[in-house]
């Protein structure tokens, strides 16, 4: 009897991966959810989601993180209601993040609390997510995320398991101020893991104690003379930080009010202009400032814009810095292995649009030639003509200048909170692929990044609140401008560098306008003849302690009139890409995409059609011999 045939041996993962997708779709309670597996953290989408790849042959340790992960997802696609959450979630900026962060440690303290084998999964999680050691070390409070120390803080009061010693740097730089200002709320929050809704109203309070959130429940009505008065989401919150009681702080703010109504005029002018839609931002509405201006006729707020109302209290703390600067060799070879893993997943995809674009750009350098030259390249071809006529000169050639020869192109990408995650890593996906592209067409290609040193405004919030808090004292942060990639740099020299957008604690807020016209600078001073300038942001420019003592159109406004300088009146060919945030209300020739891993896609496009436009300065054409004789 004949042996049967030899079945294909099934990877030791199998039997995990198997089991993983039941048992998810059992605690989350779709019965009908969809689970695979690939590189990088989980991913929901509709009706599927996307675990992390378990090793070929894994340990219990790699078991248990597999585990984790997939419990974590189930239980929040299980235990938590969105509709809940939107209600009573605060506006975005820091406050909704750290409200997020803590909404995610109750859903995972339900299923901790319920099961211990899914507690231990769950801690795996945790510790191979904090496995790199930066958070063990004690640490300053302007480098540790609040977000993260108050999940683990509130994890702690909800299943009594204390945070993992890889982050105990972390928690220990918040721990005294979260538990002095909230210790009432975080007693409360004890036993509220199974009440959303219930919790959701606690975690208010805790941010209002921490002066994070405006300081109005969300259901009441009766704010709308408060939010008339006060410009800024939280500006009432934060004007009650160090006074003694409320009614110090009204006299205090309308002192400061008095004080600088001068000097605020013009904000307070262009905080009206908020409500006028983008489009009606056109150019007769700048002619009218300017005319209402005419000491200042001939300036710009590129270079001078405390005349145009956009004031920074203090430049003492801002850093630009090169990328390498922000970590060591090794965690960088470490983040450039994640961010390499990460490319596999989008090389088919980005891999097939930087061809296009690279084959565009090839057959526009390889097109032409002119003819009948006096120098250059001796013209073969033209030869018998000197044998039929020895008197005949000599023909010489030359290959037709390219528009996209001469040109730098530079990548702007916002560092923001809100990119972390997926966003931020299709962009540094995206950013070494098209800088490799472009490299190869002999296109020089600048990548850049803009966020702040601190969440809620670091020292130059501190200067300010010792100065005695002077009224409308615009720019309240400490900026960090960082060069991950020069555009005289290759990229092979840069590669490690482009992974620094891949670490934790990196991305905090936004201020648009002035790393736009950081970056505008930097192309200025380039020789290229042509220069294009590519933003690539989420959202809005927020800078929690900066709107929270001016107008809530501060940022904005200034961006948009750093905009229009560039497009009117700049050789720089400025364009956007808008990830799940319209920015087409701010610049003129932008694109807004629903999801990141459109990315790459518009990127090229964009592309595609600038190289396929003539510059508007073109070089001057050879020297033609004359065809007299």
């Amino acid at each position: 009897m004949a042996s049967p045939p030899n079945k294909r041996k099934e990877a030791p993962s199998e039997p995990l991966k198997r089991v993983l997708g039941p048992a998810l779709r059992a605690i989350a309670g779709h019965a009908e959810m969809e689970v695979g597996f690939g590189p990088g953290r989980p991913e929901v989408f509709a009706n599927s989601v996307q675990l992390p790849e378990p090793p070929r042959v894994p340990s219990a340790r790699d078991v248990a993180v597999v585990r984790g992960w997939a419990d974590s997802v189930a239980l929040s696609l299980g235990c938590h209601d969105n509709k809940v959450h939107k209600r009573i979630a605060p506006p975005p900026g820091a406050g909704r993040t750290v409200f997020e962060a803590a909404e995610k440690a109750r859903v995972e303290a339900v299923g901790a609390n319920r099961m211990a084998g899914m507690a231990k999964n769950l801690t795996a999680r945790l510790e191979d997510a904090y496995s790199h050691n930066r958070f063990a070390r004690p640490m300053e409070r302007a480098e540790a995320p609040l977000e993260n120390a108050l999940s683990l803080i509130i994890r702690e009061r909800l299943t009594g398991l204390p945070p993992p010693a890889s982050c105990k740097g972390l928690v220990d730089a918040w721990r005294p101020v979260i538990e002095s200002k909230g210790a009432a709320v975080l007693k409360r929050l004890e036993g509220m893991s199974e009440q959303q809704e219930k919790f959701g109203r606690q975690v208010r309070d805790l941010l209002k104690a921490l002066h994070m959130v405006e300081d109005i429940d969300a259901e009441k009505p009766d704010q709308e003379e408060e939010t008339q008065s006060e410009n800024s989401p939280d500006g009432g919150a934060e004007e009650a930080e160090n006074s003694q009681d409320e009614s110090s702080q009204g006299e205090d703010k309308s002192s400061d009010e008095d004080v600088s109504e001068g000097q605020t005029s013009e904000t307070d002018e262009m905080a009206d202009t908020s409500d006028v839609e983008p489009s009606d931002m056109d150019d007769e509405s700048f002619e009218e400032e300017e005319a209402a201006s005419p000491w200042r006729p001939n300036q710009n707020i590129l270079d001078n814009p405390e005349a145009f109302g956009y004031k920074v209290f203090t430049r003492a703390y801002d850093e630009e810095i090169a990328a390498e600067q922000l970590s060591s060799p090794e965690e960088l070879e470490r983040l450039r292995a994640f961010l390499d893993k990460e490319l596999k997943s989008l090389s088919a995809v980005v891999a097939r649009l930087a061809n296009k674009l690279q084959r565009k750009l090839l057959a526009q350098q390889n097109r032409g030639w002119d003819f009948d030259l006096e120098e250059g390249m001796l013209d073969a071809a033209r030869l018998p003509r000197i044998v039929i006529d020895p008197m005949h000169p000599l023909s010489f050639k030359r290959e037709r200048d390219t528009d996209f020869r001469d040109t730098v192109v530079t990548l702007l990408l916002d560092n923001s909170g809100s990119m972390r995650g997926r966003p931020i890593m299709v962009a540094a996906c995206c950013a070494d692929i098209l800088a490799r592209t472009l490299e190869r067409c002999g296109v020089k290609v600048e990548i850049l990044g803009f966020t702040t040193k601190a969440w809620k405004g670091g020292q130059s919030r501190e200067e300010w609140l010792s100065a005695g808090k002077p009224g409308s004292p615009g720019r309240l942060n400490d900026l960090r401008h960082i060069i991950y990639k020069t555009a005289d740099a290759p990229w092979r020299r840069s590669k490690n560098a482009l992974a620094l957008m891949m670490r934790e604690g990196l991305l905090k807020e936004n201020i648009d306008g002035e790393a736009l016209a950081w970056a505008h600078a930097r192309l200025l001073a380039r020789p290229e003849q042509r220069r294009i300038l590519m933003m690539i942001s989420d959202g809005a420019p927020v800078d929690d302690s900066t709107l929270s003592v001016n107008s809530g159109s501060y940022l904005e406004q200034h961006l948009r009139q750093v905009i229009h300088e560039i497009e009117t009146r700049s050789s720089v060919e400025l364009l956007a890409i808008g990830i799940g945030h319209d920015v087409t209300r701010y610049y003129a020739r932008a694109l807004t995409i629903s999801d990141p891993s459109e990315l790459a896609g518009a990127m090229t496009e964009k592309l595609v059609e600038l190289f396929d436009e003539k510059p508007a300065a073109n070089a001057p054409a050879p020297r033609r011999r004359s065809r007299a004789h």
